[in-house]
């Protein structure tokens, strides 16, 4: 069993327990490694402060946000050739960047698979589900498996909820010591589902490379062949301050595009437009895709990397299932030619794709966004 340490010193304070959570670092660096917020959920009456907004960081409740001015468009992913298809996903691109999908291809019958493998796999015991740690010999991080996402400083505001971070493309760089083992079925439910998942993603590739007037395959070549794909679970445990604290700080993906799974119907995804923050809304089988910094950098700008956030509720956990596409490390994100001109010039710097990602996993931690560093 690898253990865990309390989130800071004094976390006697809030129901830890020594024999349960034994310390294994200096009492120093205990702020490193949090514990899992769904053991500290069932704890706990008032969250830890580091997980509370600061007093000058708290607007007003989390909670209220506004109804979409206009229904989010739904994309019929079967009729994405049709003209009218295609203008209503140019038209969310350039305004939201973020959109629900229908007749996507993906089996009713497998999403609620995965949707039930999620659940059972977080619902084991901890000592089950840190045989997939993240954590080598109990204190170094490293990004794929289960836990926390990386804590870089002592006052880092920390999100509300544990995560399961699995690599599943290429399929040759899968590690599968971070696979569950538990349920029997979660690596195959997770193999056929990420297969799924990819097709959709070249579809709408393909959709927005016609929409810019490009070869349709124009972006599917530029990824790589080996563009990573990561699979991220995610378990909001219900949280008694959701007025008060983020399930997942505000940011903008890295990738190139999100293709999300929402469990249950329950809410909780709210998307940043002009200042303003709006529900989205979540629909059964119907998947929210989103585009991440790489794609607005490679189309110049036109099309939207969209700020989203998730919200916390005191009653019921909520569990999600992220597919990120991204690019692969050694090729260089920039604008693509076809959009630099007079009348549009370069408004992103290039960048190795790798180190976006490095540079997206520092700003993330400060509540900031890294692709503000590469605009022009």
């Amino acid at each position: 069993m690898i253990e865990v340490l309390p989130i800071f010193k004094g976390a006697k304070d809030n129901n830890y327990q020594p024999e349960k959570y034994p310390r294994t670092l200096m009492e120093e660096e205990s702020w490193k490694v949090p514990t899992p917020v769904q053991e500290l959920a069932a704890g706990v009456v008032e969250p830890p402060n580091q997980f509370m907004l600061r007093e000058q960081d708290r607007p007003g409740s989390l909670l209220l946000a506004t109804d979409m001015p206009e229904p989010i468009p739904i994309i019929d992913l079967s009729r994405l050739p049709d003209a009218d298809e295609a203008a209503k996903l140019q038209s969310v691109l350039q305004g939201w960047g973020l959109f629900l999908v229908t007749n996507h291809g993906i089996e009713a019958s497998l999403m609620d698979a995965v949707i039930g493998a999620s659940q059972d796999f977080f619902h084991l015991p901890l000592e089950e589900k840190q045989k997939c740690s993240n954590l080598i010999g109990g204190n170094r991080f490293q990004p794929e498996g289960y836990g926390n996402d990386m804590v870089l400083s002592q006052d880092q505001i920390l999100d509300w909820h544990d995560r399961l971070f699995l690599r599943v493309e290429p399929e040759d760089q899968r590690n599968l010591a971070y696979w569950p083992k538990e349920p029997e079925s979660f690596r195959d439910i997770l193999h056929e589902y990420a297969s799924k998942t990819k097709t959709v993603r070249d579809i709408i590739l393909r959709a927005m490379a016609r929409i810019l007037e490009f070869d349709e395959d124009y972006f599917v070549s530029e990824i790589g062949e080996k563009a990573p794909a990561i699979a991220r679970f995610n378990y909001y445990p219900p949280c008694p301050r959701p007025e008060l604290v983020f399930g997942a700080k505000p940011h903008s993906d890295g990738g190139v595009l999100t293709i999300l799974l929402i469990a249950n119907d329950v809410g909780g995804l709210q998307v940043q437009r002009d200042g303003i923050w709006y529900t989205v809304p979540s629909k059964p089988h119907t998947l929210v895709v989103n585009l991440g910094d790489s794609m607005e950098i490679m189309n110049n700008g036109i099309f939207k990397s969209p700020v989203h956030r998730v919200v916390t509720n005191a009653e019921q956990e909520r569990i999600s299932v992220a597919m990120f596409y991204g690019v692969e490390g050694h090729k260089m994100l920039e604008p693509a030619a076809g959009l630099v001109g007079e009348k549009r010039p370069a408004r992103y710097r290039k960048i190795k794709a790798f180190d976006y990602i490095v540079g997206l996993r520092e700003h993330f931690s400060k509540g900031k966004r890294f692709i503000d560093t590469v605009k022009i």
